[in-house]
């Protein structure tokens, strides 16, 4: 009989592979009205967070590794008559002890942050000048397109409002459109519209001569006394 170790030893392992894709967006177009429209540099930012975790349930740090009895003393003796071992276990399959053997076994965490950024520009600076100059001239024509508008309201706002205050029509001071008229002012006017006057009638009376110069006591004010 005889016992060979046969030791066995097992390894395992995983390998993740993670890979980051930037998307690089189009230009960021400016649109300004008439078919004109500009595009500017731009500037991506990814942000990105990954992570991966691995472990084996249950976690077994350390396993009982048995130590066998492998002593062969007996079955055999020498020329003098002493014991030997005779190739054969004196005590097959005895496990003196366990000992500890680490499993290797661990948990695996990882994380990684990181920005991802590019810068992109357009090559030809003259023509993105020639649009911005184009857009300026368009805007300008909007806003004096929009003044023309205002001008018109105004000049039929006044008007209105001042041929309805010479009709002497107006809205209540309380009215809330009362303040459409309000700044509105009507001078020289020769207009008088259509009225009536009552003229009250005076009765006849006797006319009495008056005298320049007067010839009565009483007109001096008060009785003369004589001493």
């Amino acid at each position: 009989m005889s016992a060979t170790a046969a030791p066995v030893a097992n390894s395992s392992g995983s390998v993740t592979n993670q890979a980051i894709q930037v998307l690089q967006g189009p230009y960021i177009t400016n649109t300004y009205g008439g078919g004109i429209q500009c595009q500017g540099p731009t500037l991506n930012v990814t942000p990105y967070i990954t992570g991966a975790a691995s472990a084996q349930k249950p976690y077994e740090p350390y396993y009982n590794d048995p130590v066998y009895d492998v002593t062969d003393n007996f079955g055999a003796f020498d020329e003098n008559g002493n014991p030997v071992g005779d190739g054969i276990l004196d005590n097959p399959g005895d496990v003196i002890f366990y000992k500890k053997t680490r499993t290797g076994q661990k948990d695996n965490y990882n994380l990684s942050v990181g920005v991802s950024a590019t810068w992109s520009r357009p090559l030809d600076s003259k023509l993105q000048e020639q649009c911005k100059e184009a857009a300026a001239a368009n805007i300008a024509l909007m806003q004096q397109q929009a003044a023309n508008k205002r001008l018109d309201f105004e000049i039929a706002r006044l008007k209105n409002c001042g041929e309805l205050k010479k009709q002497g029509i107006t809205f209540h001071p309380k009215s809330p459109y009362y303040s459409i008229c309000a700044d509105v002012v009507v001078r020289n006017v020769d207009y008088v519209p259509p009225h009536r006057h009552t003229i009250p009638s005076v009765s006849k009376q006797t006319s009495v001569p008056v005298s320049p110069v007067s010839v009565r006591a009483e007109d001096l004010g008060g009785p003369l006394q004589t001493k």
